[in-house]
């Protein structure tokens, strides 16, 4: 099969030119695929990041009429003069606030353009009998290869000694090969999964091929589980692992639980991997840890605010590796994230809503 590569994006909003696309200051039109036959108003509140122009919102705007918005300020004013009368709404990231929910009065759904959903009030929402659909399972496939990706970056710094290739240190060198960071075998070493449902499952798949022997705590023990991984507690995952990885979600209970306490009773060098939420870790605790040489290194897609803040501790922290949240972001996983949505909103009109949480 001949691979195609997509050109360079020209990034500047007007430039695009993708139907159904605005900018913060300007009104696109209303985009149908069907004629007017069915007047329902649909509203994407920021649809850039699941597609900058190389999908198409084709089957969403066939349910109806289609406006989408690139981003939306978190400003409930604007949010609610961009929702209008529409009966339907898609958000990733661009908070749904009670304030806002409670002032829009054609409002039927909430679609959530991810898996994750506090972003949106639900409770308020659902006192308005109106149900948030959100888009579970679309990335299991890309997030757990990006969750190894990160680890096999720590054992072989691909990128740094590919650009140290190009800028001829190679050609350059007195002997036949050279590296410059430790290279470290993965067959033979544990690896601990927190959070072992669909993702953590799909990364605990791809480290036994690897030959890693594969630990997992989880509140659900399943058969299909304990065909890939050993279940045990936290404090054994964190004393036996030598590398630990989360794919847990963030709640109360879960919020930095990767901190002082909890990495002073890992092994020493462990390397961490996060691709699920920013929240998980204390990052100032890691980042000491990190200087330390307690911890070997992190492999972060994920930090606690996004885009990451300038004065993050993590950015001067040594062998950290941080990536801008693309773990779910391949094209394919995208599409299958647009083709969900897009039956989620088929089937509230149809009158029987799908994945609903709230």
């Amino acid at each position: 099969m001949t691979a195609r590569w997509l050109p360079e994006p020209d990034l500047s909003e007007h430039a695009r030119g993708i139907p159904g696309h605005a900018n913060e200051s300007a009104l696109p039109e209303w985009s149908s695929a069907n004629n007017g036959v069915n007047m329902t108003k649909i509203v994407i509140l920021d649809g850039y990041t699941e597609n900058p122009g190389d999908l198409s919102w084709a089957e969403i705007s066939a349910l109806g009429n289609l406006r989408v918005y690139d981003r939306t300020p978190d400003d409930d004013a604007e949010i609610l003069k961009r929702i209008g009368d529409a009966e339907i709404v898609f958000t990733n990231k661009t908070p749904l606030r009670r304030a806002v929910i409670e002032s829009c009065p054609n409002l039927g759904m909430i679609g959530v353009l991810a898996t994750g959903y506090n972003c949106v009030d639900g409770a308020a929402a659902r006192v308005k009998g109106i149900p948030v659909c959100n888009v579970p399972s679309y990335g299991t496939a890309a997030v757990g290869q990006m969750a190894i990706a990160l680890l096999l970056e720590i054992c072989h710094h691909v990128a740094h000694h590919s650009d140290a290739v190009h800028q001829g240190r190679w050609a350059s060198n007195a002997d036949w090969c050279f590296w410059d960071y430790p290279l470290i075998e993965l067959e033979g070493k544990t690896i601990g999964i927190v959070g072992f449902g669909r993702i953590g499952q799909r990364t605990g798949e791809i480290a036994k091929a690897l030959g890693m022997r594969v630990l997992a705590q989880d509140s659900c023990e399943t058969e299909e589980g304990r065909t890939i991984a050993t279940y045990v507690d936290l404090e054994q995952l964190y004393a036996e692992s030598d590398a630990i990885a989360l794919h847990c979600p963030l709640f109360p209970e879960t919020k930095e639980m990767i901190n002082r306490n909890s990495i002073a009773r890992m092994k020493d060098g462990v390397i961490l991997i996060n691709n699920s939420r920013g929240g998980l870790i204390a990052e100032q605790d890691l980042a000491d840890a990190l200087n330390s040489g307690k911890v070997f290194a992190a492999g972060l897609d994920v930090v606690s605010t996004e885009p990451i803040q300038p004065d993050n501790p993590l950015l001067s922290a040594k062998n950290c590796i941080i990536t801008p949240h693309i773990s779910w972001a391949s094209r394919e996983s995208r599409a299958r994230l647009m083709k969900i949505a897009a039956e989620n909103a088929r089937l509230f009109l149809a009158g029987t809503p799908v994945n609903v949480v709230n």
